[in-house]
């Protein structure tokens, strides 16, 4: 039992160093990098171009219940003076049904609010950003904004939904390709991009920066223990395993923390045939 905690315990510092070492487009190191509020404020500023936009409460891997069908769990979810509520999500190479994730996600923020005792014409703006390294829908823009219209005359349709997808792929020369190129290289030494060159200097450079990300590692491993060892449930330790996996744990690893076969978490991942 021993030595299996000591393996845990270098494997969690190995993740964390891995980590601390990758880009913004990696969806462990974005969480903790976006989690900081300055870091937050300056991306959204930038993407929205709302410069005078203040952020009031950021918080990653924010799991939304859903009492009835599936659970959404937010890369990273803010609100600010407003009170417009904001999601940021980093999209992978193998996600499919963008839209219908981005519609999916939107229902989940809509009915939190209701919840809390609002009428529909109080449902506050709502955002939610995309954000890839390859142009998916090949709009050759590194920022595009869905719009909805009314009718043949295509009369401006403003729900307070708001979608915007960006890419890394596309340099336009804009102040958004710009955020994306350092998006790409998380260059610590790169300081030109305000709180957010700071907070990644912070998280690559500094010892507190290499305890926060341990700790996060450490943070995803006990929730994948909690939702899949100890209720003894297969289908929390199917979901536990897709988080896990989607938080670029290797599936070897995800196995030894499930107390599982690596055949097992496959078939989990739907990566062989059931």
């Amino acid at each position: 039992m021993e030595s299996r905690q000591k393996s845990r315990a270098e494997i969690i510092q190995q993740k964390a160093e891995a980590a601390r070492s990758s880009n913004l487009l990696n969806d462990l190191f974005v969480s903790v990098a976006l989690e900081d509020v300055g870091a937050c404020q300056y991306v959204l500023r930038t993407i929205l171009d709302m410069k005078d936009l203040k952020v009031d409460w950021v918080k990653c891997q924010y799991r939304l219940l859903n009492l009835t069908a599936k659970d959404s769990i937010l890369d990273v979810y803010a609100e600010d003076g407003n009170g417009r509520l904001m999601n940021i999500e980093l999209q992978r190479w193998d996600t499919v049904d963008h839209a219908k994730r981005t519609r999916y996600y939107s229902s989940m923020l809509d009915k939190s609010s209701l919840d809390k005792g609002f009428e529909y014409a109080d449902l506050p703006d709502v955002y939610i950003i995309y954000i890839s390294e390859a142009d998916f829908w090949e709009t050759e823009e590194t920022i595009s904004h869905v719009k909805k219209t009314l009718g043949e005359k295509s009369l401006p349709y403003d729900d307070g939904s708001h979608v915007v997808y960006v890419n890394a792929a596309v340099d336009d020369g804009s102040e958004v390709a710009r955020m994306m190129k350092y998006f790409v290289t998380a260059d610590p030494d790169d300081m030109s991009h305000g709180e957010l060159s700071k907070r990644v200097r912070y998280l690559k450079k500094e010892k507190g920066g290499h305890e926060i990300m341990q700790k996060a590692v450490e943070e995803l491993v006990n929730l994948g223990v909690k939702e899949g060892i100890e209720e003894g449930d297969a289908i929390r330790s199917k979901k536990a395993a897709i988080n896990m996996y989607h938080s670029n744990m290797q599936i070897d690893f995800i196995a030894r923390v499930l107390e599982t076969s690596v055949a097992q978490v496959e078939e989990w991942l739907g990566l062989v045939k059931a």
